[in-house]
């Protein structure tokens, strides 16, 4: 049989695979986290946000295709944490290393369409966003976890799913105001790990980490295309985006206040839950908060 890597890594975790092999057989493919909306009263305006949608992600959404379209220019405002958010993290560094994953993948998605400018430059929008909540993971579950899904992964044709247990979640609320202060664009976002399409990693914000990208993927497809967003995105990502993602210089230096994308080792690491932290690369310069 061949080894698992993962075990050298957390040996301790390898003690729960033959009790929590059952469980995962069993629960796995239902298990998810659920994370309510969240509103922390950051946007400038809520009222012309629509009812709630979505199953796995949720959102209240407002856009002004018509106003958005002459944009040409688009800031990012490094994103914060409301306090109540903040509390559920015990490191700062974490809070940071979340939120820069968070506005590197706007940055990255949005030079699909738009220039991206430095924070505090001019530009035709300003995007600000806010995390309103965390679950944070567990972290003892997610090694349980991972020692499950890929030691089966080893022995079996296919590894079992996640362990539907210790799944953490993100809440976020963001906007996009033009060159006078004016809402043309809002959301208000939430998503919990689920058990088939998110990997366990041994950290406290594994999930939150994973879930930044899905709510900048869905944020800025609203604001390419200038409408809600309807089904899910199956268009083949862009050449800027592949290059960025696979940790090569971005489209615009704007981006690189945001760290680059770990590329092929964090999508190594992610498979064994290895914690974000150990592949995530600093920004240059560093965001300020």
């Amino acid at each position: 049989m061949r080894s698992n890597p993962f075990l050298f890594f957390f040996p301790q975790a390898s003690r729960g695979l033959s009790l929590a092999l059952p469980l995962a057989l069993a629960m796995a493919a239902t298990g998810c986290s659920s994370v309510p909306l969240k509103e922390a009263g950051t946007l400038s305006s809520y009222g012309n946000l629509g009812a709630p949608k979505g199953k796995l992600s949720k959102s209240r959404v407002y856009v002004d295709g018509t106003r958005l379209a002459p944009a040409k220019t688009v800031s990012i405002v490094p994103t914060t944490f409301a306090f109540s958010a903040a509390t559920r993290v015990k490191s700062g560094a974490d809070r940071t290393m979340v939120a820069n994953a968070l506005d590197r993948a706007l940055c990255i998605s949005l030079s699909d369409k738009y220039q991206l400018v430095s924070a505090g430059q001019p530009a035709d929008l300003t995007v600000r966003s806010v995390v309103t909540d965390i679950v944070p993971t567990n972290k003892a579950m997610a090694g349980v976890s991972t020692v499950v899904t890929v030691g089966t992964g080893f022995v079996l044709p296919v590894g079992v799913p996640r362990l539907p247990a210790g799944l953490g979640g993100l809440a976020v609320e963001a906007e996009a105001v033009d060159s006078g202060g004016v809402q043309r664009a809002a959301i208000v976002w939430s998503r919990g790990a689920n058990s088939l399409q998110n990997n366990p990693r041994v950290s406290e914000v594994g999930d939150a980490y994973s879930l930044a990208s899905k709510f900048s993927g869905e944020f800025s497809r609203m604001l390419i295309k200038g409408k809600e967003p309807k089904g899910l995105d199956i268009s083949l990502p862009s050449g800027q985006r592949m290059k960025s993602w696979l940790g090569g210089k971005p489209k615009y230096a704007a981006c690189d206040a945001f760290g680059r994308p770990p590329g092929l080792m964090g999508a190594v690491a992610a498979k064994y839950g290895a914690p974000p932290q150990w592949t995530e690369k600093k920004p240059k310069p560093a965001a300020t908060y």
